[in-house]
């Protein structure tokens, strides 16, 4: 191992995936991810549940991480940590774990913004040919369970947010929705394969008029509910009858949004580096979308793979690197936040 090598440990501990990545010279050695099926049962994430099994998971799964790579804990140069935003609980393990590793080995810490890190996912490099990553600037769209924003991108520690949802995010109402249907939880997943199999304009459903590039969703989901109550009145079982093409039409509709406003900020900034990001992102119907834009309006189009789509420690790593090439580091009085945006 050369001197020069700079090698992190990530950390990631923000909801319900305990995850640990090692980093050298920002090509990606190992990503572990432990997740916990303990949440199905209750519809959602239970925030004193997934912290109890976070304290179980984080020492196996930093061991695996580190095993993978084939690294020492001594040969480490810095932990970078997610320090927010998240569920409180779940944060508070993965930054006392990382401060106490830091400490024990007298190395530096780095707090890492978990959304920054969605974001950062499109640069980690799998090998020292991986080049294929977008230019400053470019558009991303962060979609997920708890985040819809579109992002300027000016360099990885400079990003502007153009809009943001002003109630839901795109993931949860997905996941709302498909709670209604009683499709079962997590729904992106579920509502993604229904999807493939319906008919995405069998039905309409409320798209609403937000100015600029702000984003809402609680309506699109008043609207679906209502839509269902009326036609169980007439049908008991339409949703079962139905269900492909409810899930088709409601994915087609949150796209459709989702896409307005993403194509609107490219034109008025002529910007066609685009990328997009977060849980949602792993959604079929969105890539096709992104492939539909970038052949009719000359984008380039940087979609992530599955792996890197949800929580994981390997986009926390790659954040981590690219602050530890700039000295900036965390001192161990910083505590974990929940609430945050990336301005």
């Amino acid at each position: 191992m050369d001197q020069k090598d700079i090698i992190i440990l990530g950390i990631e501990s923000s909801c319900d995936d305990t995850s640990a990545a090692v980093l050298r010279n920002g090509v990606l050695l190992s990503n572990v991810t432990a997740s916990q099926a303990v949440h199905e049962a209750y519809g959602g994430v239970v925030p004193e549940l997934a912290s109890r099994a976070h304290q179980q998971n984080i020492v196996p799964v930093v061991q695996q991480a580190l095993q993978q790579a084939g690294i020492t804990k001594e040969q480490l140069s810095a932990i970078a940590f997610t320090r927010g935003p998240g569920l409180m609980g779940s944060l508070l393990v993965g930054v006392s774990f990382a401060k106490g590793m830091a400490a024990a080995l007298g190395i530096p810490m780095i707090d890492v913004n978990h959304l920054q890190g969605h974001v950062l996912a499109h640069f980690i490099k799998e090998n020292e040919d991986d080049n294929d990553k977008p230019q400053y600037p470019f558009l991303c769209l962060l979609v997920s369970g708890g985040n819809s924003q579109i992002i300027l991108v000016k360099a990885y520690k400079d990003m502007e947010v153009l809009g943001q949802t002003i109630d839901d995010a795109a993931g949860e109402a997905i996941d709302k929705c498909s709670k209604v249907m009683g499709l079962g939880y997590p729904g992106g997943p579920i509502i993604d394969r229904l999807a493939r199999k319906g008919n995405p304009k069998a039905f309409t459903f409320s798209k609403p008029q937000i100015a600029g590039y702000d984003y809402s969703f609680s309506g699109l989901k008043t609207s679906f509910l209502y839509f269902l109550r009326d036609n169980i009145q007439q049908d008991a079982d339409f949703i079962e009858h139905h269900k492909e093409d409810l899930a088709a039409s409601l994915e087609q509709t949150i796209v459709d949004i989702l896409m307005k406003k993403l194509y609107k900020a490219a034109k008025d900034l002529r910007i066609r580096q685009v990328a997009v990001a977060g849980g949602v992102s792993a959604n079929s119907g969105l890539r096709n979308a992104f492939h539909e834009h970038a052949a009719k309006y000359g984008w380039k189009i940087f979609i992530p793979k599955f792996g890197y789509t949800t929580d994981n420690a390997a986009m926390i790593a790659i954040t981590g690197y690219y602050k530890f090439m700039d000295g900036d580091f965390c001192s161990m009085d910083k505590p974990a936040y929940s609430r945050v945006t990336l301005q």
